[in-house]
Order: C-alpha cells, then structure tokens, then sequence
C-alpha cells in the first residue's frame, strides 16, 4: 500500500526529509505523498520513514493503493538508476523492507 497523509497532519515537516524518494511535498493544508513516489521505503528501510517521525501519527497505509514488495522494489529501483548500491541489494535479493520483518 501507498504511504498517505491524513488531515490530522499538523504541517511540521518531519516526515519530508525523511522520504528516500522525494515522495512527501507540502500540499495546501497538509503535506501529501504522491504515490506514484512512495515505495513504502522498500530497498532504503525496514520500515516506513514517515511513519516513524511523524509526531502525531498521520502517514498511513493507504488501503486504496495495495501493493507488492516486487512492485515496490522495482519502482526503487526506477527512481534511483544511478544508485549502485540499490541495484546491487536488489539483485541479490538483500535489502531492507517492512515485508521483510
């Protein structure tokens, strides 16, 4: 599922720093996070980097949005072609994601 911000977003911009994929922008009221971006941090974390600074727990699975580690990791690897390191872990099958805990 893809990472979203709920309007119990306090705009104070922990979580966009945090994103590996530049997913997280500020929106008119709240931050968003486009989803076409967010690979749920698949290949950089074991777990959501939003979620876990996030003070008042507002980032969010999105149960319109499911998808797969396999997706998740490809679309990393799409966003980031000049990251060795990712290509590498991938390729062996060794790098980190919530689905892997």
């Amino acid at each position: 599922m893809a990472t979203y911000i709920t309007e119990d977003c306090i705009n104070c911009g922990a979580c966009e720093p945090e994103c590996p994929n530049e997913a997280i922008s500020e929106g008119d009221e709240i931050y968003v996070i486009d989803p076409e971006l967010c690979t749920e941090c698949v290949g950089f974390y074991d777990h959501e980097a939003c979620q876990a600074v996030c003070p008042v727990e507002c980032c969010l699975p999105n149960p319109q949005i499911v998808e797969t580690e396999e997706a998740l990791i490809a679309r990393a690897i799409k966003l980031h072609p000049d990251d060795a390191d990712l290509q590498k872990r991938a390729a062996a099958n060794d790098y980190p994601s919530r689905f892997r805990k």
